[in-house]
């Protein structure tokens, strides 16, 4: 699907596909096995096709968001002039800003021709919404007011913009391919949104307690480019000082150096990887709510679907 013409564009869109990022297969599991954990039984002949066809149509919901996933990378990645992406040169290092922009614009485009051959309006909506939510929490980032600094539900409604929106709405579609009911879309969206924030919350601790080889990524990035995270909020509640140095973006080195010392001072990392596993909590509760199924291949489907959000608040890069 990501194939083009010009070979210079097709390595640039391949780019972390073919280097098989392991990242790059979490979000695709987790849709794929979301499909089963919401399969109904086919009975033999006609339903087998059609089951087969809807398995398919949600593969593509993978594969789509997938490249929206990507796209935002690489349009990332140019934005915050950054070297490295979990361990590989980043594309605009490799090949330049220009391209690396032009080939996150390609991987949009292919998604979306995509998505629109789904032929379902409801998940037509539920994806660009995605794009809409990623370009918003960008903003929000980039803009947020000094009022807003400090403030943790922004945060909180930035971080589910940037990363939980996506594998949120992703679930969702899923279970509206399959045509679940509403109540059972929700219970995916749910499970899908708070994994991602457990994600995100879990990625904030790890850039105080990671290592640059084990992150793929410079430790203290998020300080560096004056962005502040869950770690650095909770600590400002023990060290009020450290709204000067929010409110400065964390300007200089001693800036920065004064921050992670707050922040290892006090339980700002112990209470964001809390917050991570409440959330674990809430999505694991989202499976154990799905009707009941006495498929065993749908049950470990369920319990892999668990496992994942244990191993999300559990990984050390």
């Amino acid at each position: 699907m990501v194939t083009a013409e010009v070979p210079v564009l097709a390595m640039a869109a391949e780019y972390f596909f073919k280097l098989g990022v392991e990242g790059k297969r979490f979000r695709p599991m987790v849709l794929l096995l979301m499909s089963t954990s919401l399969m109904t039984s086919p009975s033999h002949g006609l339903q087998d096709l059609i089951f087969d066809d809807l398995r398919l149509r949600q593969q593509r919901i993978a594969e789509i968001t997938e490249m929206i996933h990507v796209a935002s990378l690489l349009h990332d990645d140019v934005l915050d002039h950054a070297d490295t992406r979990r361990g590989i040169s980043s594309l605009n290092h490799v090949m330049g800003n220009k391209l690396a922009v032009l080939a996150g614009d390609f991987l949009l485009a292919r998604a979306s021709v995509a998505l629109a051959s789904l032929r379902n309006t409801e998940v037509v909506e539920l994806l660009s919404q995605v794009l809409e939510h990623l370009v918003t929490g960008e903003i929000m980032q980039l803009s947020v007011e000094d009022k807003d600094m400090s403030n943790m539900d922004y945060y909180m409604q930035k971080t589910f913009y940037k990363t939980a929106s996506l594998m949120a709405n992703s679930c969702k579609a899923i279970a509206v391919l399959a045509g679940q009911p509403e109540d059972v879309a929700l219970l995916a969206f749910n499970y899908g949104r708070h994994l991602g924030l457990a994600y995100q919350l879990v990625d904030d601790a790890l850039d105080y307690t990671g290592t640059t080889k084990t992150l793929g990524k410079p430790a203290l990035s998020d300080l560096g480019q004056g962005i502040v995270t869950a770690p650095v909020l909770f600590a400002l509640k023990e060290f009020p000082e450290m709204s000067k140095l929010i409110q400065r973006k964390f300007k200089t080195v001693t800036d920065i150096n004064q921050a992670v010392e707050m922040v290892k001072e006090s339980r700002g990392i112990a209470q964001t990887h809390a917050l991570a596993a409440e959330h674990a909590r809430k999505a694991v509760d989202a499976i154990a709510n799905l009707p009941p199924n006495p498929s065993l291949h749908v049950q470990q489907c369920r319990r892999a679907l668990i496992d994942i959000a244990h191993q999300v608040i559990t990984r050390s890069k």
